[in-house]
């Protein structure tokens, strides 16, 4: 798994953690985050997965990367992000605090590729004293059709410890559109999301009524898929409240192989 998919990964856990997170980590962690972890019954969770599975006409223990891998939830009716949104973290490494910074932003939409589009972006930054061993300042951009938030175009500019990158896909599932000048071609599976519009579809499930969606996601290198379900509920208790959650359960799989699991309160 590439370093990028990682980081934008880390990405959607934090805004599947929603305000109480977002609190807590402004305030530095003074106080101790509380979580009272609730299970879903294992029948609940065995039910969704069959249920699923069904229109494929089998079950498989890990999702194959085929046509019917989209996400196969539609969003909460008139669900959208907010323009001008924006989110901000920061990370801790042992007991170093402030090592990185991670800014969210919901540019509004635009017109690109004659589609309209939300424009989501990303910002990382390492701060001191991580910053003397490895400078990183990334930009992410996203160009995701409301709805579905299917990816139209995906963007990376990179500088990491002085070397730059700059990338510029345009996302197609025939191969027959044509990418204009200084943009390259990416041939994906109908439906693909980049990391930001898989972030932003995540957030616009009902948990409630749907506990597992999946679908792949082309991180600018590789096509991956992803499989997200609802473990349980929870009691989160920060300095701003108490809040009453879902716990949401993310893997990827590469290759039908799944290599990497979180979890994290909505």
């Amino acid at each position: 798994m590439s370093r990028r998919m990682v980081a934008v990964l880390a990405v959607i856990l934090a805004v599947l953690c929603g305000a109480s997170a977002f609190v807590w980590l402004h305030a530095g962690g003074q106080s101790k985050t509380v979580v009272h972890f609730t299970p879903d019954p294992p029948a609940a969770n065995d039910a969704s997965s069959t249920s699923r599975a069904a229109p494929a006409g089998k079950s498989s223990p890990t999702p194959r990367m085929d046509s019917k891998s989209s996400a196969n939830a539609a969003p909460q009716p008139g669900f959208m992000p907010v323009t001008g949104e924006v989110l901000e973290f920061t990370a801790s490494v042992a007991k170093v605090s402030n090592v990185a910074s991670l800014r969210l932003l919901v540019n509004g939409r635009k017109q690109i590729a004659g589609k309209d589009a939300w424009h989501l972006q990303a910002f990382a930054h390492t701060q001191n004293p991580l910053r003397m061993v490895f400078e990183l300042d990334d930009q992410f951009d996203s160009y995701s059709v409301p709805g579905d938030f299917a990816s139209v175009q995906y963007e990376m500019h990179l500088s990491e410890r002085g070397q730059k990158v700059q990338s510029v896909e345009r996302l197609t599932a025939t191969g027959r559109e044509p990418a204009p000048a200084g943009v390259s071609a990416a041939r994906v599976l109908p439906g693909t999301r980049d990391p930001l519009g898989m972030m932003q579809y995540l957030r616009s499930v009902d948990w409630a009524t749907t506990p597992l969606v999946h679908g792949p996601v082309y991180d600018g290198r590789k096509l991956y898929e992803i499989r997200a379900r609802k473990t349980g509920s929870a009691e989160v208790q920060v300095p701003a409240g108490n809040f009453s959650t879902s716990t949401i359960e993310v893997k990827v799989f590469d290759n039908s192989e799944s290599f990497r699991q979180w979890r994290g309160d909505e």
